[in-house]
Protein backbone atom coordinates (compact mmCIF):
# COMPACT_ATOMS: atom_id res chain seq x y z
CA UNK A 1 0.00 0.00 0.00
CA UNK A 2 2.85 2.37 0.84
CA UNK A 3 4.50 1.82 -2.53
CA UNK A 4 1.29 2.34 -4.49
CA UNK A 5 0.29 5.53 -2.69
CA UNK A 6 3.83 6.88 -2.83
CA UNK A 7 4.51 6.17 -6.46
CA UNK A 8 1.31 7.76 -7.62
CA UNK A 9 2.92 11.01 -6.42
CA UNK A 10 6.16 10.58 -8.31
CA UNK A 11 6.98 12.05 -11.70
CA UNK A 12 8.99 11.62 -10.84
CA UNK A 13 18.59 11.37 -14.50
CA UNK A 14 36.90 8.01 -11.81
CA UNK A 15 36.14 10.94 -14.34
CA UNK A 16 37.87 10.58 -17.70
CA UNK A 17 39.00 13.86 -19.23
CA UNK A 18 38.20 13.88 -22.94
CA UNK A 19 38.50 16.61 -25.55
CA UNK A 20 35.39 18.74 -25.95
CA UNK A 21 34.39 17.80 -29.46
CA UNK A 22 31.13 16.81 -31.06
CA UNK A 23 30.42 14.62 -34.05
CA UNK A 24 27.10 14.64 -35.87
CA UNK A 25 25.62 11.74 -37.78
CA UNK A 26 24.27 12.24 -41.27
CA UNK A 27 20.73 11.55 -40.09
CA UNK A 28 18.46 14.57 -40.11
CA UNK A 29 14.69 14.51 -39.74
CA UNK A 30 12.08 17.04 -40.74
CA UNK A 31 9.91 17.10 -37.63
CA UNK A 32 7.15 19.56 -38.42
CA UNK A 33 5.77 22.09 -40.84
CA UNK A 34 7.95 24.64 -39.07
CA UNK A 35 11.02 23.00 -40.69
CA UNK A 36 12.71 21.82 -37.55
CA UNK A 37 15.76 19.67 -38.16
CA UNK A 38 16.92 17.13 -35.59
CA UNK A 39 20.54 15.99 -35.65
CA UNK A 40 21.67 12.92 -33.73
CA UNK A 41 25.08 13.76 -32.28
CA UNK A 42 27.59 12.46 -29.79
CA UNK A 43 29.13 14.92 -27.36
CA UNK A 44 32.62 14.12 -26.14
CA UNK A 45 32.68 15.49 -22.61
CA UNK A 46 34.66 15.36 -19.40
CA UNK A 47 32.45 12.50 -18.18
CA UNK A 48 32.66 10.53 -21.43
CA UNK A 49 30.68 10.41 -24.68
CA UNK A 50 27.02 11.38 -24.32
CA UNK A 51 24.37 10.76 -26.97
CA UNK A 52 22.31 13.83 -27.78
CA UNK A 53 19.68 15.19 -30.16
CA UNK A 54 20.01 18.76 -31.42
CA UNK A 55 16.81 20.48 -32.62
CA UNK A 56 17.41 23.38 -35.00
CA UNK A 57 14.80 25.81 -36.35
CA UNK A 58 15.85 26.31 -39.95
CA UNK A 59 14.22 29.73 -40.15
CA UNK A 60 16.33 30.95 -37.22
CA UNK A 61 20.03 30.28 -37.84
CA UNK A 62 22.41 30.83 -34.94
CA UNK A 63 19.52 30.65 -32.47
CA UNK A 64 19.99 30.74 -28.69
CA UNK A 65 20.41 27.26 -27.24
CA UNK A 66 18.37 25.58 -24.49
CA UNK A 67 19.59 22.39 -22.79
CA UNK A 68 16.51 20.32 -21.87
CA UNK A 69 16.48 17.51 -19.30
CA UNK A 70 13.60 15.30 -18.18
CA UNK A 71 12.11 13.44 -15.22
CA UNK A 72 13.82 10.66 -13.27
CA UNK A 73 14.68 7.40 -15.09
CA UNK A 74 13.86 8.95 -18.48
CA UNK A 75 15.71 9.24 -21.78
CA UNK A 76 16.06 12.05 -24.28
CA UNK A 77 13.13 10.95 -26.46
CA UNK A 78 10.51 11.38 -23.72
CA UNK A 79 9.26 14.65 -22.17
CA UNK A 80 12.50 16.47 -22.88
CA UNK A 81 11.94 15.89 -26.61
CA UNK A 82 8.41 17.31 -26.34
CA UNK A 83 9.76 20.54 -24.88
CA UNK A 84 12.77 20.68 -27.20
CA UNK A 85 10.55 20.51 -30.26
CA UNK A 86 8.14 23.08 -28.83
CA UNK A 87 11.03 25.45 -28.14
CA UNK A 88 12.45 24.92 -31.63
CA UNK A 89 9.08 25.87 -33.07
CA UNK A 90 9.44 29.13 -31.15
CA UNK A 91 12.84 29.87 -32.70
CA UNK A 92 15.19 28.36 -30.11
CA UNK A 93 17.75 25.64 -30.71
CA UNK A 94 17.32 22.86 -28.16
CA UNK A 95 19.54 19.99 -27.06
CA UNK A 96 18.43 16.84 -25.26
CA UNK A 97 20.85 14.15 -24.14
CA UNK A 98 21.05 10.82 -22.37
CA UNK A 99 22.76 10.84 -19.00
CA UNK A 100 25.59 8.37 -18.44
CA UNK A 101 24.32 4.81 -18.40
CA UNK A 102 20.89 5.73 -19.75
CA UNK A 103 19.51 5.41 -23.27
CA UNK A 104 22.25 5.63 -25.88
CA UNK A 105 24.95 6.95 -23.54
CA UNK A 106 27.07 3.94 -22.70
CA UNK A 107 28.73 3.63 -19.31
CA UNK A 108 29.90 0.93 -16.94
CA UNK A 109 27.21 2.03 -14.46
CA UNK A 110 23.62 1.76 -15.66
CA UNK A 111 20.26 3.23 -14.64
CA UNK A 112 21.61 5.11 -11.62
CA UNK A 113 19.39 7.98 -10.50
CA UNK A 114 22.14 9.84 -8.68
CA UNK A 115 21.53 13.60 -8.48
CA UNK A 116 25.22 14.45 -8.03
CA UNK A 117 26.20 12.31 -11.02
CA UNK A 118 23.46 13.73 -13.22
CA UNK A 119 24.30 17.29 -12.18
CA UNK A 120 27.90 16.62 -13.21
CA UNK A 121 26.64 15.36 -16.57
CA UNK A 122 24.71 18.59 -17.19
CA UNK A 123 27.80 20.63 -16.36
CA UNK A 124 29.87 18.45 -18.68
CA UNK A 125 27.40 19.07 -21.51
CA UNK A 126 27.49 22.82 -20.85
CA UNK A 127 31.27 22.74 -21.05
CA UNK A 128 31.15 20.89 -24.38
CA UNK A 129 28.80 23.22 -26.27
CA UNK A 130 31.37 25.44 -27.97
CA UNK A 131 31.92 22.86 -30.69
CA UNK A 132 28.28 22.85 -31.79
CA UNK A 133 27.53 24.39 -35.16
CA UNK A 134 24.52 26.51 -36.05
CA UNK A 135 23.70 27.77 -32.56
CA UNK A 136 24.56 30.86 -30.55
CA UNK A 137 26.67 29.56 -27.67
CA UNK A 138 26.80 33.03 -26.13
CA UNK A 139 23.09 32.67 -25.29
CA UNK A 140 22.62 29.41 -23.39
CA UNK A 141 19.74 28.47 -21.11
CA UNK A 142 18.72 25.39 -19.17
CA UNK A 143 15.29 23.80 -18.83
CA UNK A 144 14.78 21.05 -16.27
CA UNK A 145 11.58 19.03 -15.93
CA UNK A 146 10.49 17.25 -12.74
CA UNK A 147 13.43 15.59 -10.94
CA UNK A 148 16.04 17.13 -13.21
CA UNK A 149 14.81 20.59 -12.21
CA UNK A 150 16.99 20.26 -9.12
CA UNK A 151 19.92 18.93 -11.12
CA UNK A 152 19.62 21.75 -13.63
CA UNK A 153 19.37 24.45 -10.95
CA UNK A 154 22.44 23.05 -9.22
CA UNK A 155 24.37 22.75 -12.48
CA UNK A 156 23.79 26.31 -13.68
CA UNK A 157 24.57 28.04 -10.40
CA UNK A 158 27.85 29.85 -10.89
CA UNK A 159 28.31 28.49 -14.41
CA UNK A 160 29.66 31.26 -16.61
CA UNK A 161 28.17 30.01 -19.88
CA UNK A 162 24.54 29.94 -18.74
CA UNK A 163 22.48 33.11 -18.82
CA UNK A 164 19.03 31.88 -17.82
CA UNK A 165 17.02 28.84 -16.73
CA UNK A 166 13.52 27.54 -16.27
CA UNK A 167 12.02 24.50 -14.57
CA UNK A 168 8.69 22.85 -15.28
CA UNK A 169 6.76 20.78 -12.72
CA UNK A 170 9.82 20.94 -10.46
CA UNK A 171 10.40 18.14 -7.98
CA UNK A 172 12.65 19.80 -5.40
CA UNK A 173 12.92 17.75 -2.25
CA UNK A 174 15.28 18.01 0.68
CA UNK A 175 16.03 15.15 3.07
CA UNK A 176 13.14 16.04 5.37
CA UNK A 177 10.66 16.07 2.51
CA UNK A 178 12.05 12.79 1.15
CA UNK A 179 11.71 11.13 4.55
CA UNK A 180 8.09 12.22 4.78
CA UNK A 181 7.25 11.28 1.19
CA UNK A 182 8.84 7.86 1.45
CA UNK A 183 6.96 6.78 4.55
CA UNK A 184 9.05 7.96 7.47
CA UNK A 185 12.49 7.28 8.87
CA UNK A 186 12.09 3.51 9.20
CA UNK A 187 11.04 3.08 5.59
CA UNK A 188 13.83 5.36 4.38
CA UNK A 189 16.38 3.34 6.34
CA UNK A 190 15.04 0.18 4.67
CA UNK A 191 15.54 1.72 1.23
CA UNK A 192 19.01 2.99 2.15
CA UNK A 193 19.96 -0.48 3.39
CA UNK A 194 18.79 -1.95 0.08
CA UNK A 195 20.92 0.61 -1.73
CA UNK A 196 23.98 -0.24 0.36
CA UNK A 197 23.48 -3.94 -0.26
CA UNK A 198 23.09 -3.31 -3.99
CA UNK A 199 26.25 -1.23 -4.07
CA UNK A 200 28.23 -4.08 -2.48
CA UNK A 201 26.69 -6.81 -4.64
CA UNK A 202 28.83 -8.60 -7.21
CA UNK A 203 26.31 -7.71 -9.90
CA UNK A 204 24.12 -4.60 -10.23
CA UNK A 205 20.62 -4.89 -8.81
CA UNK A 206 17.94 -3.56 -11.15
CA UNK A 207 14.18 -3.46 -10.85
CA UNK A 208 11.60 -2.61 -13.45
CA UNK A 209 10.99 1.13 -13.44
CA UNK A 210 7.34 1.15 -14.57
CA UNK A 211 4.73 -1.55 -14.96
CA UNK A 212 0.99 -2.09 -14.89
CA UNK A 213 1.40 -5.71 -13.71
CA UNK A 214 4.63 -5.93 -11.67
CA UNK A 215 3.83 -4.77 -8.14
CA UNK A 216 7.56 -4.77 -7.36
CA UNK A 217 8.27 -2.12 -9.99
CA UNK A 218 9.38 1.34 -8.97
CA UNK A 219 6.30 2.96 -10.49
CA UNK A 220 3.40 0.51 -10.35
CA UNK A 221 0.42 1.54 -12.46
CA UNK A 222 1.69 5.10 -12.73
CA UNK A 223 0.39 7.20 -15.65
CA UNK A 224 2.65 8.31 -18.49
CA UNK A 225 5.44 5.80 -17.75
CA UNK A 226 3.18 2.78 -18.29
CA UNK A 227 1.39 4.10 -21.40
CA UNK A 228 2.80 3.10 -24.77
CA UNK A 229 1.39 6.21 -26.44
CA UNK A 230 3.15 8.44 -23.89
CA UNK A 231 6.24 7.50 -21.88
CA UNK A 232 6.54 3.76 -22.43
CA UNK A 233 8.37 4.12 -25.74
CA UNK A 234 10.91 1.68 -27.22
CA UNK A 235 13.84 3.94 -26.29
CA UNK A 236 12.91 3.95 -22.57
CA UNK A 237 15.26 1.74 -20.53
CA UNK A 238 12.50 1.11 -17.98
CA UNK A 239 15.06 0.06 -15.37
CA UNK A 240 16.08 1.41 -11.97
CA UNK A 241 19.34 0.69 -10.20
CA UNK A 242 18.50 -0.04 -6.56
CA UNK A 243 21.77 1.65 -5.55
CA UNK A 244 20.06 4.90 -6.59
CA UNK A 245 18.21 5.19 -3.29
CA UNK A 246 21.30 6.46 -1.49
CA UNK A 247 21.88 9.50 -3.68
CA UNK A 248 18.19 10.17 -4.23
CA UNK A 249 17.03 10.06 -0.61
CA UNK A 250 20.00 12.07 0.65
CA UNK A 251 19.68 14.72 -2.05
CA UNK A 252 18.90 18.28 -1.02
CA UNK A 253 17.61 20.28 -3.98
CA UNK A 254 16.95 23.19 -1.62
CA UNK A 255 20.55 23.62 -0.53
CA UNK A 256 21.57 25.81 -3.45
CA UNK A 257 18.55 28.10 -3.54
CA UNK A 258 20.15 31.04 -1.72
CA UNK A 259 23.20 30.86 -4.00
CA UNK A 260 21.23 30.75 -7.25
CA UNK A 261 22.69 33.52 -9.41
CA UNK A 262 20.75 33.04 -12.65
CA UNK A 263 17.32 34.39 -13.56
CA UNK A 264 15.05 31.38 -13.06
CA UNK A 265 11.40 30.83 -13.90
CA UNK A 266 9.44 28.05 -12.23
CA UNK A 267 6.35 26.82 -14.05
CA UNK A 268 4.32 25.10 -11.37
CA UNK A 269 0.84 24.07 -10.28
CA UNK A 270 -0.75 23.18 -6.98
CA UNK A 271 -1.90 19.99 -8.71
CA UNK A 272 1.67 18.84 -9.46
CA UNK A 273 3.50 16.28 -7.34
CA UNK A 274 5.50 18.51 -4.98
CA UNK A 275 4.35 22.15 -4.92
CA UNK A 276 5.79 22.54 -1.41
CA UNK A 277 9.28 22.03 -2.80
CA UNK A 278 8.83 24.81 -5.34
CA UNK A 279 7.53 27.18 -2.67
CA UNK A 280 10.40 26.41 -0.30
CA UNK A 281 12.96 27.06 -3.04
CA UNK A 282 11.25 30.36 -3.86
CA UNK A 283 11.28 31.38 -0.22
CA UNK A 284 15.02 30.70 0.05
CA UNK A 285 16.09 32.19 -3.28
CA UNK A 286 16.55 35.81 -4.21
CA UNK A 287 14.34 37.98 -6.36
CA UNK A 288 15.92 36.52 -9.51
CA UNK A 289 13.82 33.36 -9.02
CA UNK A 290 10.11 33.65 -9.66
CA UNK A 291 7.19 31.37 -10.47
CA UNK A 292 4.18 31.14 -12.72
CA UNK A 293 1.42 29.03 -11.14
CA UNK A 294 -0.93 27.36 -13.61
CA UNK A 295 -4.33 26.03 -12.67
CA UNK A 296 -5.15 22.35 -12.35
CA UNK A 297 -2.22 20.85 -14.29
CA UNK A 298 -0.97 17.54 -12.92
CA UNK A 299 2.63 16.34 -12.90
CA UNK A 300 2.05 13.94 -15.78
CA UNK A 301 0.05 16.43 -17.84
CA UNK A 302 3.05 18.76 -17.75
CA UNK A 303 5.09 16.05 -19.49
CA UNK A 304 3.27 15.80 -22.78
CA UNK A 305 -0.34 16.99 -22.83
CA UNK A 306 -0.69 19.68 -25.51
CA UNK A 307 -2.51 22.35 -23.52
CA UNK A 308 -0.28 21.97 -20.47
CA UNK A 309 2.88 21.99 -22.57
CA UNK A 310 1.65 25.00 -24.54
CA UNK A 311 1.04 27.03 -21.39
CA UNK A 312 4.38 26.04 -19.92
CA UNK A 313 6.32 26.76 -23.10
CA UNK A 314 4.64 30.16 -23.54
CA UNK A 315 5.82 31.15 -20.06
CA UNK A 316 9.31 29.77 -20.63
CA UNK A 317 9.71 31.48 -24.00
CA UNK A 318 8.66 34.82 -22.52
CA UNK A 319 11.23 34.35 -19.75
CA UNK A 320 14.04 33.39 -22.12
CA UNK A 321 13.22 36.25 -24.49
CA UNK A 322 13.73 38.67 -21.61
CA UNK A 323 16.84 37.07 -20.10
CA UNK A 324 18.95 35.68 -22.94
Amino acid sequence: MFKQSLLLLLGSLTIAVLPHTVSATTHQHQLSSQEITMQKIELSTQVGPLAANLYLPEAHPNAPLVIVTGAWTTVKEQMSAVYALALAEQGFAALTFDFRGWGESADSVHYLEDPARKTADIRAVLDALDQLQGVDTTRIAGLGICASAGYMLDAITGHGKVKSAAVVAPWLHDKAMATDIYGGEAQVQTLLAAAEQATKAAQPVYIEAASNSNVQSLMYQVPYYTQTDRGLIPQYDNQFNVASWSGWLNYDAQAGAAAQDKPVLMVASDAMALPAGARQYLDSAGSNVRAVWLEGISQFDFYDQPEAVSQAVDAVVTHFAATL
